[in-house]
Protein backbone atom coordinates (compact mmCIF):
# COMPACT_ATOMS: atom_id res chain seq x y z
CA UNK A 1 0.00 0.00 0.00
CA UNK A 2 3.18 2.46 0.59
CA UNK A 3 4.55 1.95 -2.53
CA UNK A 4 1.06 2.27 -4.47
CA UNK A 5 0.55 5.93 -2.20
CA UNK A 6 4.24 6.93 -3.73
CA UNK A 7 3.55 5.74 -7.03
CA UNK A 8 0.30 7.56 -7.01
CA UNK A 9 1.51 10.70 -5.72
CA UNK A 10 3.51 10.29 -8.36
CA UNK A 11 1.41 10.02 -11.24
CA UNK A 12 -1.03 13.49 -9.72
CA UNK A 13 2.26 15.34 -9.77
CA UNK A 14 2.56 14.34 -13.52
CA UNK A 15 -0.87 15.36 -14.09
CA UNK A 16 -0.66 18.59 -12.33
CA UNK A 17 2.92 19.87 -13.88
CA UNK A 18 1.47 19.85 -17.09
CA UNK A 19 -2.16 21.12 -16.59
CA UNK A 20 -3.49 18.20 -18.37
CA UNK A 21 -7.42 17.90 -18.03
CA UNK A 22 -7.76 14.46 -17.19
CA UNK A 23 -10.25 12.00 -15.96
CA UNK A 24 -9.81 12.00 -11.93
CA UNK A 25 -9.11 8.25 -11.05
CA UNK A 26 -9.76 7.39 -7.32
CA UNK A 27 -6.53 5.49 -6.02
CA UNK A 28 -8.32 2.13 -4.84
CA UNK A 29 -5.99 -0.38 -2.43
CA UNK A 30 -7.21 -3.36 -5.31
CA UNK A 31 -4.92 -1.67 -7.29
CA UNK A 32 -1.44 -3.51 -7.20
CA UNK A 33 1.36 -1.65 -7.86
CA UNK A 34 2.19 -3.38 -11.55
CA UNK A 35 -1.19 -2.00 -12.54
CA UNK A 36 -0.06 1.54 -10.78
CA UNK A 37 3.14 1.54 -12.75
CA UNK A 38 1.40 0.72 -16.18
CA UNK A 39 -1.30 3.40 -15.30
CA UNK A 40 1.96 6.10 -14.69
CA UNK A 41 3.68 5.00 -18.44
CA UNK A 42 0.32 5.69 -19.92
CA UNK A 43 -0.21 9.29 -18.88
CA UNK A 44 3.38 9.92 -19.22
CA UNK A 45 2.93 8.35 -22.87
CA UNK A 46 -0.78 10.47 -23.17
CA UNK A 47 1.16 13.92 -22.01
CA UNK A 48 4.11 13.27 -23.84
CA UNK A 49 3.14 15.61 -26.83
CA UNK A 50 2.89 18.31 -24.63
CA UNK A 51 6.08 17.43 -23.22
CA UNK A 52 7.62 18.09 -26.34
CA UNK A 53 6.21 20.91 -27.55
CA UNK A 54 7.16 22.55 -24.22
CA UNK A 55 10.74 21.48 -24.95
CA UNK A 56 10.55 22.99 -29.11
CA UNK A 57 9.18 26.17 -27.49
CA UNK A 58 11.70 26.61 -24.50
CA UNK A 59 14.59 25.70 -27.48
CA UNK A 60 12.70 28.86 -30.04
CA UNK A 61 12.18 30.80 -27.14
CA UNK A 62 15.92 30.76 -25.83
CA UNK A 63 17.61 31.21 -29.69
CA UNK A 64 15.02 33.74 -30.55
CA UNK A 65 15.72 37.92 -29.75
CA UNK A 66 14.73 40.06 -27.08
CA UNK A 67 12.77 41.69 -29.37
CA UNK A 68 10.84 38.95 -29.65
CA UNK A 69 10.08 38.80 -26.27
CA UNK A 70 8.30 41.99 -25.84
CA UNK A 71 5.55 41.53 -26.44
CA UNK A 72 6.32 37.84 -25.90
CA UNK A 73 4.21 35.86 -29.08
CA UNK A 74 3.09 33.44 -26.75
CA UNK A 75 -0.22 32.73 -24.24
CA UNK A 76 -0.48 31.41 -20.63
CA UNK A 77 -2.00 27.52 -21.10
CA UNK A 78 -3.01 27.48 -17.87
CA UNK A 79 -5.64 29.65 -16.16
CA UNK A 80 -6.15 31.84 -18.59
CA UNK A 81 -9.26 33.34 -17.46
CA UNK A 82 -7.73 34.42 -14.25
CA UNK A 83 -5.24 37.04 -16.59
CA UNK A 84 -7.63 38.04 -19.10
CA UNK A 85 -9.96 39.08 -16.20
CA UNK A 86 -7.67 41.74 -14.67
CA UNK A 87 -7.72 45.26 -15.50
CA UNK A 88 -4.83 47.51 -14.30
CA UNK A 89 -6.59 50.94 -13.27
CA UNK A 90 -4.34 54.23 -14.83
CA UNK A 91 -5.06 57.65 -13.05
CA UNK A 92 -4.17 61.50 -14.10
CA UNK A 93 -5.81 62.44 -10.03
CA UNK A 94 -5.36 60.69 -6.78
CA UNK A 95 -7.70 61.00 -3.32
CA UNK A 96 -10.37 63.14 -5.11
CA UNK A 97 -8.33 65.56 -7.09
CA UNK A 98 -6.18 66.18 -4.21
CA UNK A 99 -3.03 64.97 -6.06
CA UNK A 100 -2.18 65.35 -9.91
CA UNK A 101 0.21 63.60 -11.62
CA UNK A 102 1.86 66.10 -14.19
CA UNK A 103 4.66 63.58 -15.71
CA UNK A 104 3.61 62.23 -19.31
CA UNK A 105 3.92 58.27 -19.28
CA UNK A 106 6.81 57.05 -21.83
CA UNK A 107 5.49 55.50 -25.10
CA UNK A 108 6.96 55.17 -28.32
CA UNK A 109 4.73 57.45 -29.66
CA UNK A 110 5.70 60.22 -27.50
CA UNK A 111 8.14 63.01 -29.10
CA UNK A 112 11.38 62.73 -29.05
CA UNK A 113 13.77 65.66 -30.05
CA UNK A 114 14.46 66.56 -33.80
CA UNK A 115 12.64 63.20 -34.11
CA UNK A 116 9.65 62.56 -36.57
CA UNK A 117 9.08 59.19 -35.35
CA UNK A 118 8.85 59.93 -31.86
CA UNK A 119 10.77 58.14 -29.59
CA UNK A 120 10.39 54.82 -31.04
CA UNK A 121 10.66 51.04 -29.11
CA UNK A 122 12.36 51.87 -25.80
CA UNK A 123 11.51 49.09 -23.70
CA UNK A 124 12.46 45.05 -23.91
CA UNK A 125 11.80 42.55 -21.94
CA UNK A 126 14.95 40.63 -22.26
CA UNK A 127 13.91 38.10 -18.95
CA UNK A 128 10.42 36.54 -19.87
CA UNK A 129 8.44 34.03 -17.77
CA UNK A 130 6.77 33.36 -21.13
CA UNK A 131 10.08 32.53 -22.63
CA UNK A 132 10.60 30.42 -19.33
CA UNK A 133 12.39 32.83 -17.33
CA UNK A 134 11.50 32.62 -13.31
CA UNK A 135 10.62 36.45 -13.72
CA UNK A 136 9.91 39.12 -16.38
CA UNK A 137 12.64 41.37 -16.47
CA UNK A 138 12.25 44.95 -18.58
CA UNK A 139 15.35 46.69 -20.08
CA UNK A 140 15.23 50.57 -21.12
CA UNK A 141 17.12 52.62 -23.56
CA UNK A 142 16.24 56.32 -23.99
CA UNK A 143 17.72 59.60 -23.84
CA UNK A 144 17.38 60.83 -20.56
CA UNK A 145 16.13 64.31 -21.97
CA UNK A 146 13.29 61.93 -23.16
CA UNK A 147 9.59 62.76 -21.89
CA UNK A 148 9.01 64.94 -18.70
CA UNK A 149 13.03 65.47 -17.72
CA UNK A 150 14.82 67.88 -15.48
CA UNK A 151 18.14 69.40 -16.75
CA UNK A 152 21.41 69.96 -14.72
CA UNK A 153 23.99 72.79 -15.69
CA UNK A 154 26.30 70.04 -17.24
CA UNK A 155 23.50 69.81 -19.88
CA UNK A 156 24.60 73.27 -22.04
CA UNK A 157 27.98 74.03 -20.22
CA UNK A 158 30.51 71.65 -20.82
CA UNK A 159 33.29 73.47 -18.06
CA UNK A 160 30.02 72.51 -15.37
CA UNK A 161 29.43 68.67 -16.99
CA UNK A 162 33.42 68.40 -16.39
CA UNK A 163 33.48 69.52 -13.24
CA UNK A 164 30.66 67.18 -12.01
CA UNK A 165 27.33 68.93 -12.26
CA UNK A 166 24.97 66.61 -12.75
CA UNK A 167 21.17 65.45 -11.72
CA UNK A 168 22.69 63.77 -8.56
CA UNK A 169 23.93 67.28 -7.24
CA UNK A 170 20.39 69.08 -7.70
CA UNK A 171 18.56 70.42 -4.91
CA UNK A 172 15.93 68.75 -4.09
CA UNK A 173 14.72 71.82 -1.69
CA UNK A 174 14.25 73.32 -5.24
CA UNK A 175 12.21 70.40 -6.68
CA UNK A 176 9.68 69.96 -3.78
CA UNK A 177 7.44 73.01 -2.43
CA UNK A 178 4.85 75.51 -3.29
CA UNK A 179 4.57 76.36 -6.84
CA UNK A 180 2.79 78.84 -8.89
CA UNK A 181 1.31 77.60 -12.37
CA UNK A 182 0.80 80.57 -14.29
CA UNK A 183 -1.07 80.52 -18.39
CA UNK A 184 1.38 82.75 -20.30
CA UNK A 185 0.02 84.51 -23.59
CA UNK A 186 -0.71 82.41 -26.19
CA UNK A 187 0.80 84.77 -29.16
CA UNK A 188 4.61 84.41 -28.53
CA UNK A 189 7.40 82.86 -27.21
CA UNK A 190 8.47 83.97 -23.40
CA UNK A 191 10.36 87.75 -23.88
CA UNK A 192 10.96 89.88 -21.31
CA UNK A 193 7.87 91.44 -22.05
CA UNK A 194 6.11 88.60 -21.24
CA UNK A 195 7.68 88.04 -17.58
CA UNK A 196 6.86 91.54 -17.00
CA UNK A 197 3.40 91.86 -18.07
CA UNK A 198 3.01 88.15 -15.82
CA UNK A 199 3.54 90.12 -12.59
CA UNK A 200 4.84 87.48 -10.58
CA UNK A 201 5.56 88.41 -7.11
CA UNK A 202 8.85 88.16 -5.22
CA UNK A 203 8.91 85.43 -3.28
CA UNK A 204 7.94 83.42 -5.42
CA UNK A 205 10.66 80.22 -5.98
CA UNK A 206 9.08 78.06 -8.21
CA UNK A 207 6.97 78.68 -11.12
CA UNK A 208 5.60 76.21 -13.95
CA UNK A 209 4.47 78.03 -17.27
CA UNK A 210 2.05 76.95 -19.14
CA UNK A 211 1.67 77.95 -22.66
CA UNK A 212 0.32 77.15 -26.31
CA UNK A 213 2.51 74.02 -26.29
CA UNK A 214 -0.36 72.90 -24.03
CA UNK A 215 -3.12 73.85 -25.97
CA UNK A 216 -1.91 72.39 -29.21
CA UNK A 217 -1.08 69.23 -27.01
CA UNK A 218 2.52 69.02 -28.49
CA UNK A 219 4.04 66.64 -26.39
CA UNK A 220 1.08 64.04 -27.25
CA UNK A 221 1.83 64.58 -31.24
CA UNK A 222 5.15 62.08 -32.33
CA UNK A 223 6.61 64.26 -34.48
CA UNK A 224 8.70 66.87 -32.85
CA UNK A 225 7.60 70.72 -33.66
CA UNK A 226 10.72 73.30 -33.70
CA UNK A 227 7.91 75.88 -33.00
CA UNK A 228 6.77 75.16 -29.95
CA UNK A 229 7.19 78.01 -27.27
CA UNK A 230 9.92 78.43 -24.81
CA UNK A 231 11.77 80.91 -23.94
CA UNK A 232 14.00 83.60 -25.62
CA UNK A 233 17.47 85.14 -24.10
CA UNK A 234 16.21 88.08 -22.91
CA UNK A 235 13.39 86.56 -21.59
CA UNK A 236 15.49 84.28 -19.01
CA UNK A 237 17.45 87.30 -18.32
CA UNK A 238 14.48 89.25 -17.14
CA UNK A 239 13.48 86.35 -15.07
CA UNK A 240 16.96 86.14 -13.37
CA UNK A 241 17.26 89.62 -12.70
CA UNK A 242 13.85 90.86 -11.46
CA UNK A 243 12.29 87.56 -9.76
CA UNK A 244 13.17 84.91 -7.36
CA UNK A 245 12.28 81.83 -9.36
CA UNK A 246 14.56 78.66 -8.77
CA UNK A 247 12.50 76.17 -10.39
CA UNK A 248 11.08 77.05 -13.93
CA UNK A 249 8.80 74.58 -15.43
CA UNK A 250 7.31 73.83 -19.28
CA UNK A 251 5.29 72.29 -21.03
CA UNK A 252 7.61 70.70 -23.69
CA UNK A 253 10.77 69.43 -24.38
CA UNK A 254 12.81 72.37 -24.20
CA UNK A 255 12.42 75.52 -21.81
CA UNK A 256 14.35 77.76 -24.29
CA UNK A 257 12.49 78.16 -27.74
CA UNK A 258 14.45 76.41 -30.53
CA UNK A 259 15.63 79.57 -31.93
CA UNK A 260 17.51 80.64 -29.09
CA UNK A 261 17.93 76.99 -27.19
CA UNK A 262 21.74 76.80 -26.35
CA UNK A 263 22.27 80.98 -25.45
CA UNK A 264 18.96 80.40 -23.49
CA UNK A 265 20.02 77.62 -21.64
CA UNK A 266 23.10 79.21 -20.55
CA UNK A 267 21.44 82.00 -19.64
CA UNK A 268 19.74 79.68 -16.80
CA UNK A 269 22.66 77.45 -16.08
CA UNK A 270 25.37 80.31 -15.75
CA UNK A 271 24.56 80.38 -11.71
CA UNK A 272 23.95 77.09 -10.94
CA UNK A 273 20.93 78.02 -8.85
CA UNK A 274 18.07 77.78 -12.04
CA UNK A 275 16.45 74.13 -12.12
CA UNK A 276 14.99 73.36 -15.57
CA UNK A 277 11.99 71.05 -15.69
CA UNK A 278 10.86 70.17 -18.99
CA UNK A 279 7.95 68.40 -20.62
CA UNK A 280 5.57 68.77 -18.01
CA UNK A 281 1.24 67.78 -18.29
CA UNK A 282 -0.72 70.56 -17.77
CA UNK A 283 -3.59 70.26 -19.39
CA UNK A 284 -5.99 69.32 -16.70
CA UNK A 285 -4.41 71.65 -14.32
CA UNK A 286 -6.03 74.81 -13.40
CA UNK A 287 -3.81 78.15 -12.53
CA UNK A 288 -2.75 78.74 -9.33
CA UNK A 289 -0.52 77.87 -5.92
CA UNK A 290 0.24 74.17 -5.09
CA UNK A 291 2.78 71.97 -3.57
CA UNK A 292 4.78 70.67 -6.22
CA UNK A 293 7.40 67.37 -5.51
CA UNK A 294 9.62 66.30 -8.44
CA UNK A 295 12.49 63.59 -7.84
CA UNK A 296 15.14 63.23 -10.69
CA UNK A 297 16.92 59.52 -10.44
CA UNK A 298 20.54 60.01 -9.07
CA UNK A 299 21.70 59.60 -12.16
CA UNK A 300 25.97 59.91 -11.03
CA UNK A 301 27.61 61.57 -14.08
CA UNK A 302 24.30 62.66 -16.57
CA UNK A 303 23.30 65.86 -17.65
CA UNK A 304 19.36 65.08 -17.12
CA UNK A 305 16.83 62.46 -15.95
CA UNK A 306 13.75 61.47 -16.33
CA UNK A 307 11.34 63.01 -13.60
CA UNK A 308 7.98 62.12 -11.88
CA UNK A 309 6.16 65.58 -10.74
CA UNK A 310 3.06 65.48 -9.05
CA UNK A 311 1.11 68.70 -7.64
CA UNK A 312 -0.86 68.65 -4.60
CA UNK A 313 -3.44 71.08 -3.78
Amino acid sequence: MGEDLITYTLTLSLINRHCCSLTFIPMLPMYSITTTILLTILIAYSISPSSSSSSSSSSSSSSSSSDDAYPSPYTTPCDVDDVTNLSPIRREVYNDGHIIDISHRFHPDMPSWLSNDGLGQFLKLPASMKNGSRSNVSEMKLVTHTGTHVDAPGHMIDEYFDAGFDVDTLDLHVLNGPALVVDVPRDSNITAEVMKSLNIPKGVMRVLFRTLNTDKRLMWQKQFDTSYVGFLKDGAQWLKDNTDIKLVGIDYLSVAAFVDSVATHRVFFKSRDIILVEGLKLDIVEAGIYNVHCLPLRLLGAEGSPIRCILIK
